[in-house]
């Protein structure tokens, strides 16, 4: 994993006020402030319309909670971004992913998944490398998900790779209670 220089400071979000403390308070997980957003506070308008279609994609689609988190691990590690990859490690494993699966994730489609997952897997390369799903991943994956599913997944792709390109670029730090990444 490539480690990243810190671009962008963490901002103090006990002293924010109005509706940019309403954003920050929304946005704790388990009552802490997430370096990702005390990062994207630097620009709470942005953070604000952000945050609808990240909440979207990462709460009130339409694909399964195991295959969306398949998803965003391998676009993370693809994009090599430290922070998106650590964060969703820990979610992965309350979803019922397991270590060996993870690890799995960072060998790719070929590395001993079902044909379903390995589609899965697959579409998020295709879009990485290609910014087109595969007719073969396509089809494979058009068997077993509907039309909303099908857009779901290229748009969770799609936001966590901008996620990860801008966690990257800003130099997001982990969070105190994320474990370091081994490659």
């Amino acid at each position: 994993m490539i480690k990243r220089k810190q671009r962008i400071p963490l901002r103090d979000l006990t002293k924010l006020t109005g509706e940019e403390a309403d954003t920050a308070a929304k946005n704790r997980l388990g009552g802490r402030d997430l370096n990702i957003f005390r990062v994207m506070m630097n620009h709470p308008k942005l953070t604000r319309r952000w945050i609808v279609f990240a909440g979207h994609v990462l709460q009130k689609q339409t694909v399964p909670l195991r295959e969306r988190e398949l998803l965003i691990l391998r676009i993370g590690w693809l994009n090599q971004a430290e922070y998106e990859w650590a964060q969703h490690v820990e979610i992965a494993k309350r979803s019922g992913i397991d270590e060996a699966e993870i690890e799995r994730v960072k060998q790719g489609p070929g590395a001993g998944w079902s044909v379903h997952e390995a589609a899965l897997l697959q579409a998020a390369d295709d879009l990485f490398e290609n910014s087109v799903v595969s007719d073969q991943a396509w089809a494979t994956l058009s068997l077993a998900f509907s039309t909303e599913q099908m857009m779901d997944m290229v748009f969770t792709v799609g936001q966590y790779n901008m996620v990860s390109w801008a966690l990257n670029s800003f130099g997001v730090p982990l969070d105190d209670f994320l474990p370091t990444v081994k490659a």
